[in-house]
This record gives structure tokens, sequence and C-alpha cells, in this order.
């Protein structure tokens, strides 16, 4: 597929030919694309490197905004290493930019794995950018813990946020709250103007929900996952979402955590502008079946499935974002184009970096997936260079 030129041509940039391109307006166009100086251009120039795309469908690099870890390494391990072989399998994937989510810890803790974080984000390298940190705790209820360590939840206070926010040096784009404890909705008016508030695992009623997101909050965490169920008499958290247009609303579409029936009926029910498929992925994605463990607790992976040890709850994914947006497509009968929208312009513009990231728009970086008929990889192109 590939024709290497030699350094002084590489550098003249890069000319990915014969591939459909998706576009902003969400459909596929018969074209190339050219890439100069890692930045995607609008002007074919002469040399450089050239792929025949062979008819492949052409996507921007897609983003994850909530995930734990892979590869045996979870991002709250806290280490640079931990981190970078995570960026690296990431991009190997076509995940190209990055927000991965904290679990709930000792406030201490998280301050080091966030300032950790941020020294990382210094430091160059050939895998997926990391852009920002999605806080799912410390301030959650315990009565929809999940997979989370109780011993850890705390009151959400401003304080405590700002300690985070520092240590992190601004990378924190979301932080999680659960909006039916005392100080909750305070807070959200607090913090809004500096971070998106996400209503994360949660025991809410509809009203205390709606209350959140009428104050400012406007994200929610694996909807469905860790928070009461949408009934036709108490539509809690997946109700006041439904109702308050400003929310996006993250899905994990691994085909395990919600059902294909489900994940169809809410993109008919939110639209497809509010919705971000993400992964939920921890240490054991790409790794053999066998014990792990997430937030310190024990969890047992079979094939897709990850569970507790302790009590058989579902203890994030096993599944990369590139499977998800296939599962999303091939077995729930989403179009492609909702899908790729949903993994990268969705994420992207949430996350505030539009600008950068999310669509093959000239300006922005020369991150590109390459997908066959069947959406099997077949290169992934991060700033320009192939990986």
């Amino acid at each position: 597929m590939i024709i290497r030129q030699n350094s002084a041509e590489r550098r003249k940039g890069m000319l990915i030919k014969n591939v459909k391109v998706f576009k902003e307006d969400k459909t596929f166009e018969d074209g190339e694309i050219v890439i100069r100086d890692g930045l995607i251009s609008g002007e074919r120039e002469d040399g450089g490197e050239v792929i025949d795309g062979e008819g492949c469908y052409a996507i921007p690099g897609l983003i994850d905004i909530h995930f734990h870890g892979c590869k045996g390494y979870d991002f709250c391990d806290g280490t640079k290493e931990a981190i970078h072989e995570i960026a690296k399998y990431e991009a190997s994937i076509g995940v190209t930019a990055i927000s991965p989510a904290t679990m709930t810890l000792p406030v201490e803790q998280l301050e080091e794995i966030l300032a950790t974080a941020a020294a990382y984000k210094k430091e160059a390298a050939d895998e997926a950018d990391l852009i920002g940190v999605n806080m799912e705790g410390p301030f959650i209820s315990k009565e929809k813990k999940g997979a989370q360590d109780a011993t850890y939840i705390i009151p959400c206070t401003k304080e405590i946020f700002h300690r985070f926010q520092s240590a992190a040096q601004g990378l924190v784009k979301y932080i999680g709250v659960a909006p039916e404890r005392e100080g909750a909705l305070e807070f959200v008016e607090q913090v809004k103007d500096e971070v998106n508030v996400s209503l994360a695992h949660t025991n809410a009623s509809y009203e205390d929900a709606k209350a959140a997101y009428d104050r400012g909050a406007d994200h929610a965490v694996h909807l469905y996952n860790a928070m009461p169920p949408f009934t036709h008499r108490a539509p809690g958290v997946i109700g006041a979402v439904a109702d308050s247009e400003h929310v996006t609303a993250e899905l994990i579409c691994d085909g395990v955590h919600i059902h294909p029936s489900v994940v169809r009926a809410t993109f008919k029910m939110l639209g497809a502008d509010r919705i971000i498929l993400i992964s939920d992925s921890m240490r054991a994605t790409g790794m053999p079946d066998g014990e792990y463990t997430l937030g310190g607790l024990a969890v047992n992976v079979t094939g897709s499935r990850a569970i507790l040890v302790s009590n058989g709850a579902l203890a994030g994914s096993a599944t990369n974002l590139l499977d998800c947006m296939r599962t999303v497509v091939k077995e729930m009968g989403i179009p492609l184009e909702t899908a790729v929208a949903c993994a990268t312009m969705n994420p992207a513009k949430s996350l505030g970096a539009y600008d950068k990231y999310g669509s093959l728009t000239p300006g922005k970086k020369g991150n590109v997936v390459l997908l066959d008929k069947e959406l099997n990889l077949k290169a992934v192109i991060k700033d320009g260079k192939r990986i």
C-alpha cells in the first residue's frame, strides 16, 4: 500500500491518494489527503511520501475520552512508563489522542498521578497525544460506585478540585460528581466555567440530575452504567440527559455494557451530535484472559467481559475504541459516518480541541486512519508519519 521516498523527499510531506475521505459534513467523498509539516494541507505538492489507499476509508484519528489502560498498564499506575505504553498501544490501533480516566483513590495519590501526566505531556513522542484527563472519582456515590473503591469517596469541594487541576497543570477536562450528594449543586456552579462537569457513578433522581444540568453540568459518564435505570415514572439521570440539550453522553459500545437495541434507541433519543463513543478499557485490553486489577480491585477478564472478583459487577471493558466503533456499525446498525463522528468530531469538540483534532480539515493535525471496506485497520498516520 505504501511507497516510501527518501528522507529529503519525505520532509516535503505525504500524499494519501485513492481513498474515501471523511468530510466535516459527515459524509465520505472520493479523493486524497495531503499532509505537510505534520498538518493537513489544502494543496497538493510534488515529492514526499505517497500512500495508495486502494479505496480505503480515510477517517480522522480516533479520540478516547474515557478509558483506564491497556497492555497491562493503567493510567493510575502513576508512571511515565505506563502512560508511554498506553499511548503507544492506542496510537497503534488508530486512537491518536487520549483523555484517560482516573479512579477513586486518595487525594494525594491522585495529585501524584496528575502531576506525572502533566510532566509526560511535555515529552514529544510518536504515540497518542495526551490532551486531557477524565476524573471519574472521587466525588461519586457509594450506592453506584461500581468498580470504584468506596473507601476513598469524598464530598466534592472546589478546593480539592483546584488541587487536582493545579497538579495536572490544566489537563483535567472532566470532573465527575454525584449530584444528589450534599454540596454537589453548589460545586457545579463554582467550577462549571473551568471544567466539564460530569454526572458519574450516581444514584440521582431525575430532579437532582436535571438541577445539576440546569446549573451548568454538561456531560454524562458512561450513560446507563452506574446510574439508576430509565423507567416510565422515574427517568433518572438518563431522562435528565435527554431533556438537557447541551449535555453530551458517553456510551460504552463493546457489546457487553449496553444492549444493541438500547444503543439504537439512545441515538434516536439524543441525536448523534450529543453522543461520544468511549471504550472504558482497563489494563487487560490487548492482553490474554486472566485476573487483573482496576483501582486496586481484582478483576477477572474473559474475552470482552471484565468483572469484579468480589461481586461480579462489570469493571470497565477489555475492548479498545476502534473495536467499539466497529461493533456499533457491524453489530448495532449505526451508520459508519455517524459512528466515526462520535469517535472523532464529538470528543474533540467536547474536549475543546476541535481546532486541532477531530476532522481532516486543512490546518489540523495530520492524524489519519485507513480502514478497508470490512473496517479492518490498514494504516495509522500520526502527525504525517506512518506508525
